[in-house]
């Protein structure tokens, strides 16, 4: 059964905003009392948060399609709709989030660390916040917006202080295991561990943590063993420590072979370079392994490493390669700068930017690509004709019918506002200057009294009653 899991894909979708709602006041005497429709709720966000006692992708391995809630949408009486709940994601520290091409989305390293992988839509405004002195009484409500859905990739990469490599089999568990409290899985035989084993070490005033990597063997960059799996957990390490088996009983291996093959794949999986390293000698309590131990040390000092012989089992060096650890990762700490305030990065946009672009296929099809105009089509009725008038208005304050004469387009044209997969497709009709003029006075509903001013309403009250004189004067006058 799979225990450890440091590698998922998962399927996140918010929550939908709420609808707003179109609706007119009523009471008695006065059953058009004006536009109260109350705006939707926004749509539940789905967020990762890191949590120190989460420590394994496990639970995403085995359910890997999150979903928030949806909000409410509004009602009558400038009732506004409830929101969504937001869904959050508990993970482990260390946590990386890439899109499924690869490119990294957030590095979320440290407690309460924060990224919202899928943003809530936006609830539509009801027809109480869409009325204006011009459009008194707004018969049509936005729609709330869709949730944002992603497909994201989680991979976690372990934060350690130090990095335990090596062969197979070389001795790195038992180190891990009398170094610190860890207890990991020890046996005889190759790719013993195979999750990474974290333990925490304290040397005088120094505390820091060790990782036992699985066993790296030749090709592991490529995807041999279980290299590839888990070089990952190495990166984030300030000191590597190779661990190297002086009691081998394979015939084509020695330290220096060991070390050079795990050096190259260390150099092919990249950016490790500028990290400090350490050599153990490990199972020197062998009388083979102390003599070849004593062998290869000189041709090891040489490279300019520093060389501990340890032996695991007796212990033996193992005092003197913690404080050496230790003295290491102090040196890597007080080289990080000290954090600073968290600076935000405000990028205004370009004056000339209009916020969105027309492109043309060179024979009549237009496509209209922003995050307003997608917004908009993403929000109007489409059954509603005063709707549509309203985003028509929108579209050309904006400037979209300018672009688009510009850009070519002639009368009949296509014209697509969004991607390929959900765009609204309709004809171009330059004449139609706005919804207004295609519905006449669209938002003034006269069957509401109170919208109109009072002087007004006497005029039409006289208006009326001179027409009815003047019909019945023409109706009861004398034959000439």
């Amino acid at each position: 059964m799979t225990t450890f899991v440091d590698r998922v894909e998962l399927h996140v979708v918010a929550g939908n905003g709420g609808h707003g709602c179109a609706s007119v006041h009523r009471e008695k005497f006065k059953p058009l009392g004006g536009p109260d429709g109350g705006d939707g709720g926004r749509g539940g966000s789905v967020t990762l948060v890191v949590d120190r006692d989460v420590t394994t992708l496990l639970d995403y391995h085995f359910h890997p399609h999150r979903k928030a809630t949806n909000g409410k949408p509004g009602g009558g009486g400038n009732r506004t709709g409830a929101h969504g709940q937001d869904l959050v994601l508990p993970v482990p520290d260390g946590t990386v989030v890439l899109d499924r091409k690869g490119e990294v989305l957030a590095d979320l390293v440290g407690e309460g660390t924060t990224f919202v992988a899928g943003e809530g839509g936006r609830g539509g405004l009801g027809n109480a916040a869409l009325a204006s002195p011009r459009r008194k009484a707004p018969g049509f409500a936005l729609l709330g917006e869709p949730g944002e859905e992603r497909e994201i990739v989680l991979e976690l990469k372990t934060v350690a202080d130090v990095a335990l490599v090596g062969y197979p089999s070389a001795g790195k568990s038992s180190l891990i295991s009398v170094l610190s409290a860890a207890r990991p899985k020890i046996a005889d035989y190759p790719f013993t561990t195979l999750v990474p084993n974290l333990g925490v070490v304290t040397a005088g005033e120094t505390v820091y943590t060790v990782a036992d990597v699985p066993g790296l063997i030749p090709g592991a960059s490529e995807g041999k063993g279980l290299g590839l799996e888990f070089l990952r957990h190495v990166e984030r390490c300030s000191v590597l420590v190779h661990v190297l088996d002086c009691a081998t009983l394979e015939p084509d291996r020695d330290p220096v072979t060991d070390l050079d093959v795990i050096e190259r794949e260390l150099a092919q999986y990249g950016g490790l370079d500028g990290r400090p390293r350490l050599v153990v000698l490990n199972k020197t309590d062998i009388p083979d392994g102390q003599d070849l131990a004593e062998m290869v040390r000189p041709e090891l000092q040489a490279r300019g490493l520093a060389v501990f012989e340890i032996s695991a089992v007796s212990r033996k060096g193992l005092r003197e390669l913690s404080f050496a650890l230790a003295e290491l990762v102090a040196q890597a700490r007080a080289a990080v700068p000290a954090e600073t305030a968290t600076r935000v990065v405000i990028r205004p946009r370009a004056v000339n930017d209009a916020g969105f672009t027309v492109t043309s296929d060179g024979e009549g099809f237009f496509r209209v690509r922003g995050e307003k105009p997608e917004r908009w089509v993403r929000q109007t009725d489409f059954t509603n004709d005063e709707a549509v008038g309203y985003l028509g208005d929108r579209l050309n304050r904006l400037g979209v019918e300018t672009e688009l004469i510009k850009a070519g387009a002639r009368e009949g044209d296509g014209v697509a506002i969004g991607s390929d997969d959900d765009a609204v497709v309709f004809d171009f009709e330059p004449s139609m200057t706005g919804g207004a003029e295609m519905l006449g006075r669209r938002g003034e509903d006269h069957r509401i009294a109170e919208t109109r001013p009072a002087a007004q309403r006497r005029r039409d009250r006289e208006a009326r009653r001179n027409d009815s004189a003047q019909r019945e004067f023409e109706e009861f006058r004398p034959f000439d």
